[in-house]
């Protein structure tokens, strides 16, 4: 076997011609290193492309308002249209900044049955008012089998404002809103409250219950400084993806004709 023995010049020469050649033109280092001693290197995974902006979900952006900024504001108005106009200027929930309009109210401030929803869909958005899509018709059809229509109820959301693609409100947004609806319910201070749907119920009675265990049962709630007979309902956009929920609807809505019933309420 051939002894190593360091290269004459000539030699040196004939290397460097070889691998100018091949197109070696940079040194690169004074010592060789053995690349195969060395760990691998560690592969990099290039974040994903960002979707196109039409695909993107759109999320109201967070302005970090203060709760008890929002409950001193709600507490200072001492009538509906003074709380619905506090709520137009209040800019701490960046709920507003999305949606087209403020979804105050409607039906009768003077009602003694209050409704209470979630939150306002892309025509509530448009229309200005709560329950006035597809879900709102039959919301009047059911009023309507018990002998109620809008000027005899007074019907509100938790959420003043549309969320990004109807999803549910975040816990920040709805402690934000929360005291402007206390303040709505003291100001119309109601006989009986129904609530429809899951985040309705579970806000109006501090729940984390599910809906169909909770449904159709009356309890006494404290709404703000206002204590009054609650019942939750399944919400009617629920009752169009299910029919078969209607009979359960129904007769929370019988519960609902009794009980005002027995209260003497128009």
């Amino acid at each position: 076997m051939a002894q190593d023995r360091p290269l004459n010049h000539d030699e040196m020469l004939a290397v460097l011609d070889w691998y100018r050649a091949a197109g070696v033109d940079t040194a690169v280092g004074e010592e060789p290193v053995d690349r195969f001693a060395q760990r691998p290197p560690q592969r990099v995974t290039p974040p994903p492309a960002a979707a196109p902006a039409a695909e993107r979900p759109v999320e109201a952006p967070m302005l970090g308002g203060d709760p008890s900024e929002a409950r001193s504001l709600a507490a200072s108005a001492q009538s509906l249209d003074q709380l619905q106009a506090i709520l137009g200027a209040y800019d701490g929930c960046g709920l507003k900044l999305r949606a087209t309009q403020l979804v105050f109210a409607d039906g009768n401030p003077e009602a003694e049955i209050m409704l209470i929803g979630e939150a306002p869909g892309a025509e509530e958005d448009r229309q200005g008012k709560p329950f006035v899509g597809k879900s709102g018709q039959l919301l009047d059809r059911m009023l309507g089998a018990i002998g109620l229509d809008r000027t005899n109820v007074y019907i509100a959301n938790t959420v003043p404002w549309r969320p990004p693609g109807n999803r549910t409100p975040t816990p920040e947004e709805m402690a934000l809103c929360l005291p402007f609806l206390h303040r709505q319910v003291e100001l119309v201070a109601p006989k009986l409250v129904m609530t429809l749907g899951g985040p309705a119920m579970q806000t109006i009675f501090s729940t984390t219950t599910g809906i169909i265990k909770m449904r159709g049962k009356w309890s006494s709630v404290a709404i703000g400084h206002h204590t009054v007979d609650a019942i939750p309902t399944l919400h009617p956009a629920y009752l169009l993806r299910n029919p078969a929920a209607k009979q359960q609807a129904w007769r929370d809505m019988l519960s609902l004709k009794l009980k005002a019933e027995e209260l003497g309420l128009n």
